[in-house]
């Protein structure tokens, strides 16, 4: 058996296993030194997060799903809206702004008894929201009709989706 020297300088042929050299009788008697402390592990880093991007053309647009839409909305802003009139309405009643500009109106016009009808004035409102939900959901149907013309001479709008992974 050789020496430590001659064991590192003999050539190691893969698949060969070799023992380690065995210490001397004198070596084992000799103190070891400290083992010196390991470093921390290191803690692997959560991985970066691909942001993912997609590039879609917006080349057309339904007609009719955009009917369907906007009748669902342009309610739902004229009951809101309506909904919002009777709020004020009820609240300058109870501040007696309702009956002042009725005395102001009545003076103005050399009335005695100038009032306003409570159910027609509700009722004239209905009637001029729904005229402009009317209005709105045709004008919103030829703005897509148009749209969709202008796409497809121009080839329509790019949009830019993102996806972003930390968000699930």
């Amino acid at each position: 058996m050789g020496t430590a020297a001659d064991d590192l300088s003999e050539p190691q042929g893969r698949g060969v296993v070799r023992e380690a050299p065995r210490p001397s009788p004198k070596q084992a008697a000799e103190p070891r030194p400290a083992p010196q402390p390991r470093p921390a592990p290191r803690v692997a880093s959560p991985p970066v997060p691909v942001e993912r991007r997609y590039r879609q053309t917006i080349h057309r647009v339904d007609l009719w799903t955009v009917l369907k839409m906007s009748v669902c909305f342009y309610i739902c802003a004229m009951a809101v809206t309506i909904v919002a009139i009777i709020a004020l309405w009820v609240i300058g009643d109870a501040a007696g702004v309702i009956t002042s500009v009725e005395n102001f109106l009545g003076d103005l016009l050399q009335t005695e008894d100038f009032t306003f009808l409570d159910s027609e004035i509700l009722r004239g409102t209905l009637l001029v929201g729904a005229v402009l939900v009317v209005l709105e959901i045709v004008l919103t149907v030829i703005a897509a009709a148009f749209y969709n013309l202008f796409a497809e001479l121009f080839g329509g709008i790019e949009i830019t989706i993102s996806e972003d992974e930390s968000a699930l």
